[in-house]
């Protein structure tokens, strides 16, 4: 996916063609259907920046009923644009939802542009199911979490079942989701 000028445009765009439109997530679109996904554009160009903005956001997921917000995105693009330098920010990112007495009710899950699972090589399709246009801090309530894969028949098989359509879209199939004719 080629960046744009509206992070928060090609996020959801990469939410509703990639995610929801490949069931890589088969609890996405609901919350999306009921309007209860907060989009937050990070201006932090600074590790210590984004944590201040995930600690604010934390607290406000907290307060806020989950009808209004379930779930939020935080799209950072100034900072952390380096997997490695992400990926050590969770144990941070983690540290803060402890700090903060939500460990047991929020987590977060992350996407980057260049996440590589270990094991992997750089360029296996399989990233692809946490690579977002942009690093991208998504926070979740556990118990919406719970909820969600107690209702789903089999959820173990999920991630067998997105690497084996990641592999038979491939990476020309991939980047045909985000052109202008789809």
């Amino acid at each position: 996916m080629v960046p744009s000028a509206d992070p928060i445009a090609d996020t959801r765009l990469w939410l509703e063609r990639a995610v929801i439109g490949l069931n890589l997530c088969p609890f996405a679109k609901a919350v999306m259907v009921k309007d209860q996904v907060r989009f937050v554009l990070s201006d932090a160009t600074t590790p210590e920046a984004l944590l201040e903005v995930l600690g604010e956001e934390l607290l406000r997921l907290r307060d806020t009923a989950p009808s209004q917000i379930d779930t939020t995105l935080i799209v950072h693009p100034q900072v952390l644009g380096d997997f490695l330098e992400y990926n050590d920010f969770l144990d941070e990112a983690d540290g803060l939802i402890e700090a903060l007495e939500l460990d047991g009710e929020l987590q977060i899950a992350s996407f980057h542009p260049d996440y590589q699972f270990a094991g992997t090589a750089p360029d296996d399709i399989g990233n692809y199911t946490n690579r977002a246009p942009y690093p991208t801090l998504h926070l979740l309530r556990e118990e919406t979490v719970a909820r969600a894969v107690d209702a789903y028949p089999e959820p173990d098989r999920i991630i067998d079942r997105n690497l084996a359509t990641l592999e038979q879209l491939g990476h020309a199939g991939w980047a045909r989701l985000f052109t202008a004719a789809n």
